[in-house]
């Protein structure tokens, strides 16, 4: 795991600039760093590479950028490469010599041979830029499921790239200036739908895809995409439900000896759920060297989860550290877990996943293997029952019996609990919605999630009128999703959008490496991901069970409370984070009238008003909540990003 920056183009003081941009990611390559610029032939062609390490495999011979010995190809890498042992033996059965012991000489010479044809044949967590000097282009290139990150632009006619946006706004001449289409996602989606990011004119490589650069143009391919069986496949007449446990139980194993490879320890995150409970007994049976587990504890009894994490620790006998997550934390680390996300956010989640990684790489872990991936790839969480309970409902429309059954779905949501059902049918849109709206089950989700747009100044509204970011989402669907069986549509809207743009990067990649430690998910091993799309819907979501197939393959690694444990999803406090006597002053400043008024991007008079009905309200609602986080956080944004801009622009 590392960071990477380059560009292809015209460049004046290229060694300076790849410095500067490596620089801005230095956090997420602490114990190392090189350049690379392509030595000059006399033509218009240019390229450099800049890369940071976070040593893990190979660490005494896997320098980068790295090239062939030739120097006609030169790489910069980002992450892991899990089943490099293996195509190393391929390759060397092929003919081909080695001379490092890691992964990134094996990327390379996969290249040399097959071209980008390689992507294939990778089991991996990554990120790269290929120079292929051969033939004078640039290879970017993401994983499959989006779990590290890549971004670039073009400015001057030169295309930069780099693991971070941050990297990109120390080019000269580029500022950062948010995108307010990139806004009204957040406020609808959780995240801009990418390639869209939240400044304007920078653009995230999509999962799954690559792109082949020259000096003039780019072309950007997809070589992996999720896909379902179509629905009348979907439920065959004759499938053995014993052998599928037993390919998932073989794949899990497999999936995680393969992401325990590395040269430092590796630790595992707990959080007292099924699925890091899976993980955490998967590694522990493997772990040559035993094995840490670190954990989040809150001091809201509504948020821990504490007494599920220390049964499963001790069933496992394994060590376990625990970060404490209590009043203040959250506010006190806010603007730096904005600044590391870089975009504006609705959810204060990410924060104390921050501070995890912190006690992660404290005691000394760089990897930690988690859970994150079984909720989509499984139909695990609370939006797959509640759509199909929606069809339900639906199909009895006015019914309260039925729609009581929304209370089962959210025991841990009080508020939720003394809804009538009349009150309950129309806030989960359970007699009306269209049964063919391909957006069917998010709908609620969106709903509610951009009601916070309220807060929207007249100026903002006007700037997007015409514009509906749910409609944005349905046009990128494939061809292919309306022959889906209901869950795999709503797979693939949590898998395609929800999970690289918020879970994996917001949540995960970027709080993890603000410390230097990466994360390593099973779950999404391609193999996995594949398996679970082909599987009949009922072996996923059996009734309003979620993840049946799942529960099956682990019943005999768990304790029964856990392994029959009803999903609790990872939430911290939201609004009620940022109330109280030890309020950080930067919250007023940032919530202050002529802030953001001055901003012009939301009513000034409602957000005054926000902010005193959740500074005295200890359960403010899903809106208020949603809005009072997303409208702090993108002040913190504009002051980070846009801030700075303005004082280098003065200062220069």
């Amino acid at each position: 795991m590392c960071g990477l920056a380059g560009f292809l183009g015209d460049v004046r003081e290229p060694e300076a600039l790849l410095q500067t941009m490596a620089d801005a990611i230095a956090h997420r390559g602490p114990d190392g760093r090189g350049t690379y610029v392509a030595p000059n032939s006399g033509s218009r062609f240019g390229a450099g590479l800049a890369h940071v390490r976070l040593s893990i495999v190979g660490l005494a011979d896997s320098a980068q950028p790295m090239q062939t010995e030739d120097g006609d190809i030169v790489i910069a890498f980002n992450g892991e490469i899990f089943n490099y042992v293996e195509l190393r033996e391929e390759l060397i059965a092929r003919g081909h010599r080695f001379h490092t012991s890691g992964d990134t000489e094996v990327i390379l010479a996969l290249y040399r041979e097959i071209g980008e044809a390689c992507l294939s044949q990778l089991n991996g967590d990554f990120a790269f830029a290929i120079l292929d000097r051969r033939n004078g282009r640039m290879l970017l290139a993401r994983d499959r499921m989006g779990v590290r990150p890549l971004f670039y632009t073009r400015h001057g006619g030169t295309l930069y790239f780099a693991s971070e946006a941050k990297a990109l706004l120390t080019i000269p001449g580029l500022n950062a200036e948010l995108d307010p289409l990139a806004l009204d996602q957040i406020f609808t989606l959780w995240s801009p739908i990418a390639p869209r990011t939240t400044f304007k004119d920078v653009f995230e490589l999509e999962p799954g895809t690559f792109m082949v650069a020259d000096a003039g143009k780019q072309v950007i391919n997809t070589y992996w995409q999720l896909d379902f069986p179509d629905a009348e496949d979907a439920h065959p007449a004759h499938y053995d439900d014993a052998q599928a446990v037993e390919q998932l139980q073989a794949l899990l194993d497999d999936a995680t000896r393969i992401r325990l490879r590395a040269d430092v320890p590796v630790g595992a995150c707990l959080s007292g759920g099924l699925d890091s409970s899976i993980i955490a007994a998967l590694a522990a049976e493997q772990a040559p060297r035993g094995l840490k587990t670190f954990s989040i504890a809150f001091d809201s009894a509504e948020h821990d989860e504490s007494a599920f994490q220390t049964l499963m620790a001790l069933h496992l006998g394994v060590a376990r550290e625990t970060a404490h997550c209590g009043e203040g934390d959250i506010a006190r680390l806010f603007p730096e877990v904005v600044r590391l996300a870089e975009k504006p956010l609705i959810r204060t989640a990410p924060a104390p996943m921050l501070k995890l990684s912190s006690l992660i790489r404290e005691n000394g872990i760089k990897v930690v293997l988690t859970g994150e991936g079984a909720d989509e790839v499984f139909a695990g969480y609370d939006i797959f029952k509640e759509a199909s309970l929606r069809r339900f409902c639906a199909r009895q429309p006015g019914s309260q019996r039925r729609a009581l059954l929304f209370r089962k779905l959210y025991p841990y949501l009080p508020n939720l609990q003394k809804q009538t059902p009349a009150t309950l049918a129309a806030f989960f849109g359970a007699d009306a919605a269209p049964l063919d709206d391909p957006l069917f089950s998010h709908r609620p989700r969106l709903r509610n999630t951009a009601a916070a747009k309220l807060f929207f100044s007249a100026d903002l509204k006007a700037e997007l009128a015409g514009y509906d970011a749910t409609d944005d989402m349905a046009a990128r669907l494939p061809d292919r999703f309306a022959r889906w069986h209901p869950l795999h549509q709503a797979q693939y809207l949590e898998t395609r959008f929800l999970l690289p743009g918020y879970i994996l990067s917001s949540q995960g990649d970027r709080m993890a490496m603000g410390n230097g430690v990466e994360g390593r998910f099973p779950f999404l091993d391609h193999r996995i991901v594949e398996f679970a799309a082909a599987l009949p819907p009922r072996l996923k979501l059996n009734g309003l069970e979620e993840k049946h197939i799942l529960r099956r393959a682990s019943a005999h690694r768990l304790p029964e409370s856990i392994g029959k444990r009803v999903k609790q999803p990872y939430r911290a406090p939201d609004s009620r984070a940022f109330s109280g006597a030890a309020v950080p002053d930067y919250v007023r400043e940032t919530l202050h009238p002529a802030r953001i008024a001055g901003q012009g991007l939301f009513n000034p008079v409602a957000v005054e008003r926000l902010a005193q009905k959740c500074a005295t309200n200890p359960a403010p609602g899903f809106r208020d909540d949603t809005a009072f986080v997303g409208i702090l956080s993108t002040g913190l944004w504009l002051d980070t990003f846009t801030r700075k801009n303005a004082s280098a622009s003065q200062a220069a």
